[in-house]
């Protein structure tokens, strides 16, 4: 079971400011001891909106949207990649994450589990997937 940790952006994050030596430290044992256990998939943090884009549908044109994006709390500063056994463990890890903005702040982090291709219904469409996930292994 492969889950995502989001790490949601804030104001600090979208102004450019660097974590602290303190908070990458901590960030860099809890993704050493992810690699440790073997549940360590990836993991980065993510550049300021400002840096970004959006392309946003519309019929069948696409629209082109130069951030920054205003609204802090629906965008993401990192992320983090684990595969685990189960759900119980997927919380376990989530819980033992350093606090994004330091601890003793209040934050929030952000898991969701990631859909594995035998999720779908088989098919084709699902069989090129399944193709292309068996090459970057093979």
């Amino acid at each position: 079971m492969r889950y995502m940790i989001i790490v949601k952006a804030n104001k600090d994050s979208e102004a450019g400011v660097m974590p602290s030596e303190q908070l990458i430290a901590a960030m860099a044992k809890f993704h050493e001891e992810l690699a440790a256990a073997g549940a360590l998939l990836d993991a980065t943090g993510l550049q300021a909106s400002s840096k970004g884009w959006r392309i946003r549908y519309s019929g069948n044109q696409r629209i082109l949207v130069d951030g920054p994006f205003t609204e802090t709390k629906e965008l993401i500063a990192g992320y983090t990649l684990i595969k685990v056994a189960s759900k119980a463990e997927a919380i376990e890890w989530s819980k033992r994450f350093p606090n994004p903005v330091g601890e003793g702040c209040d934050a929030e982090i952000e898991v969701r589990q990631l859909f594995e291709l035998d999720d779908f219904e088989p098919g084709d469409a699902v069989e090129r997937f399944r193709e292309l996930d068996a090459g970057k292994h093979g």
